[in-house]
């Protein structure tokens, strides 16, 4: 098996996370720190810090040289990260030591490393914004359509009240549009340049670090966070969040849809294949065993992350280690899972038979909750719930349906409404139907 599922040529369509896969591999990390190296030799140049003459060369350079991270490999070994082995080699490929000199000049390797990062995790956000966005638009179709399709609520694994199919899709998509609503805060906030120094001080960084600072964020449009942030891991933390908050609610998704299609369920359909290899009547839920797999192993990653953001002193080793071993693998189950969950949105349509026999069977118990309350305007409440569950017990015990015991006791209730599950949906259809539009926003806001 492939030390990572999602570049693996076995497992990779099963978890397939699209382009960001292309985010986190070599040598998009290595092409990252040098347009950071350029970016930085600008600033420095048009400030003063260095040669305007050498900056031009280094910032001509970045765009011309590529390295090859093979090359890296031994000194990152040898010095815990690529950073000095990537500027000596790009020095030697420049040609010209009166400008390479310059490279890199007073940054430390985590400045260059973290803001590396920040660009892709820039693109990695843009690219599951865009699978999100699908989904949404995917789920307020089916949140409209089927706003008042009545079909068992289930809590504990059992039939609970009437809700719809609609307002179920609706729980599906408004996590996922309530993650939208956070991005620019989040791009606003956590997008951060780094340029600190070797300790955070920024002593090798000229006279005006702050406006050196700011001029490359400005460079490579991001923010400038106004400080030293080696340490403070927040950034990465909450945008991170934000993914793993994705894959779980993605994760859901395939949780409730695994369940749904269950035999003796099939209350809805799935687009797409799961053939068994030896069972040709089935068809198994793959993809939504993918997104709970992906939220799974995402939880778990989490855990570790958060626990590498406690760094000690001005730089952690360790710490910083096990973070690079933990986010790509979160970014890109994010990826997998919003991409995945895309497609599964897509494609599924609910089965309104099997929906109306799982309301209208069971002894019609689903009515329990709807007949104690219409009793309990004709008693006390604690007698009318003791009542029905009575009449409840008769009913399981004698295979009669509720509804008839309930007409044998109560003539003068309104039994055809009272079992009418159309009847007991309450603010299902309404909920449905506010996140259609608001999913309809969504569309259109995703269109400037």
């Amino acid at each position: 098996m492939a030390g990572s599922v999602f570049d693996s040529q076995l497992y990779g369509g099963l978890f397939n996370c699209g382009e960001a896969g292309r985010l986190f591999s070599d040598s998009a990390e290595v092409r990252a720190m040098l347009l950071v190296e350029g970016a930085l030799a600008k600033a420095q140049g048009e400030a003063g810090v260095i040669p305007q003459e050498s900056a031009a060369a280094i910032g001509r350079a970045v765009v011309e040289i590529a390295v090859d991270p093979g090359v890296l490999k031994r000194p990152t070994g040898q010095n815990g990260v690529p950073v000095p082995g990537l500027v000596a080699a790009f020095r030697e490929e420049m040609k010209a030591p009166e400008h390479a000199q310059y490279v890199h000049w007073g940054a430390t390797s985590q400045d260059i490393m973290d803001t590396a990062l920040m660009l892709r995790l820039r693109q990695a956000l843009a690219l599951v914004e865009a699978d999100v966005r699908s989904a949404v638009a995917a789920l307020g179709q089916l949140a409209g359509d089927h706003a008042a399709l009545p079909m068992a609520a289930r809590t504990y694994g059992q039939h609970a009240t009437p809700t719809s199919f609609g307002a179920v899709a609706a729980s599906w998509g408004t996590p996922l549009a309530n993650l939208l609503a956070e991005l620019p805060e989040l791009r606003k906030t956590c997008l951060l340049v780094s340029l600190s120094g070797a300790a955070g001080t920024a002593s090798a960084l000229g006279a005006q670090p702050a406006e050196l600072r700011a001029a490359v964020a400005r460079g490579l449009a991001l923010a400038d966070p106004g400080r030293s942030w080696h340490t403070d891991r927040t950034p990465v933390l909450r945008i991170a969040d934000w993914l793993m908050r994705v894959t779980l609610a993605f994760g859901k998704i395939g949780e409730d849809c695994t369940a749904l299609v269950q035999s003796g369920i099939g209350e809805i359909t799935l687009g797409g294949a799961g053939a068994s290899s030896t069972m040709p009547q089935k068809q198994n839920p793959v993809v939504p065993s993918a997104l709970v797999a992906l939220t799974r192993q995402g939880s778990g990653l989490m855990a570790v992350l958060q626990g590498a953001a406690l760094q000690q002193h001005q730089r952690d080793g360790a710490a910083w280690f096990t973070e690079w071993m933990c986010l790509p693998q979160i970014v890109l189950g994010a990826a997998s899972a919003a991409a995945t969950g895309k497609a599964l949105c897509a494609g599924l349509s609910p089965n309104a038979d099997a929906m109306q026999a799982a309301v209208s069977g069971g002894l019609d118990m689903i009515h329990a909750e709807a007949l104690s309350f219409a009793l309990a305007e004709q008693m006390p409440r604690p007698d009318a719930q003791a009542a029905v569950k009575a009449l409840c017990r008769e009913a399981q015990n004698s295979a009669t349906p509720l509804r008839q015991l309930a007409a044998r006791d109560y003539p003068a209730l309104d039994i055809a409404r009272l079992f009418d599950p159309a009847r007991q949906l309450g603010q299902a259809p309404a909920e449905a139907q506010r996140f259609a539009a608001q999913a309809a926003a969504l569309a259109e806001e995703g269109k400037k």
